[in-house]
């Protein structure tokens, strides 16, 4: 998006729950050359809702129409609506701001649908750090990458591995691993609650090279994400501790505000990291 253009910048959001109603009030509180336009969810009503305290509510509208009214859509749905939101959105050369690594590695094909209709995809990457790093090393080569994420057990607990295995984390004293292979294997497991791994194999070596650990950690109070990468240009170790939220403790605070970071980078004249 060229901030020359003077016209504001239309914003949809699709999914108005943990995330997407921070992403909304932030737009609503004014984020400079963009206006939010509409909101879609599966529950309408609900949405409406959440906006009683808006300043200015946006329109809210069936999925099908959102891609006709905005030029931007942040997607906060659940993973299996995904290709819902992203198919009519990219089709139309649409931008989507999203959060769902998981959900692009099951559905590559929507890579393809951006690049034939010009359309973009932003993976928003906030809520797990180094990500420019690994971009940069990945123009040269990587020898490996590894992930181990630790989250306690309330975060984990709606995890689809954990109800389909009928996993009890409420009663563990101690760190319990739940996963670990490959992070395309682990956005499967746990499509909702890997996100991070997910775009960290996009990032960096691709999703089968990407070594992902996951614990159900009752140490822990905030969802912790520590990266190795060793490479020919550099090797380094990053952490990142993420505050759960009280609605979802599988979802980190931090990952509303990447989105809106995003959603910035769109518009300003100075954007800082690649």
């Amino acid at each position: 998006m060229n901030q020359a253009c003077k016209k504001q910048i239309k914003v949809g959001i699709a999914g108005f729950g943990t995330i997407g109603k921070v992403v909304g009030k932030a737009l609503d509180s004014g984020i400079e050359g963009m206006e939010l336009v509409a909101v879609t969810s599966g529950n309408l009503d609900k949405a409406r809702s959440n906006m009683s305290d808006f300043t200015s509510p946006a329109m809210v509208v069936e999925a099908g129409e959102l891609a006709g009214l905005v030029d931007v859509i942040v997607e906060c749905a659940p993973t299996q609506a995904f290709m819902d939101v992203a198919v009519p959105a990219l089709s139309k050369g649409k931008v989507l701001v999203t959060v769902s690594g998981a959900a692009i590695l099951e559905n590559p094909q929507i890579i393809d649908i951006a690049r034939e209709s010009s359309g973009q995809i932003v993976l928003a990457t906030g809520a797990l750090l180094g990500l420019d790093a690994v971009r940069a090393a990945a123009e040269g080569t990587i020898h490996s990458v590894t992930m181990v994420t630790r989250k306690p057990p309330t975060s984990l607990i709606k995890a689809k591995y954990v109800i389909e295995n009928n996993i009890d984390l409420i009663s563990i004293s101690e760190p319990l691993r739940l996963f670990k292979g490959s992070a395309r294997e682990g956005a499967v497991k746990f499509p909702s609650n890997v996100n991070v791994a997910a775009a960290l194999g996009l990032a960096g070596v691709g999703a089968d090279e990407t070594e992902l650990e996951i614990w159900a950690d009752p140490s822990k109070t905030r969802n912790t994400h520590k990266i190795r990468v060793d490479a020919d240009s550099a090797s380094f170790e990053l952490t990142i501790e993420n505050v759960p939220t009280v609605e979802n403790p599988g979802t980190g605070r931090i990952t509303a505000l990447s989105v809106i970071a995003a959603l910035k980078s769109l518009s300003v004249p100075l954007r800082v990291g690649s």
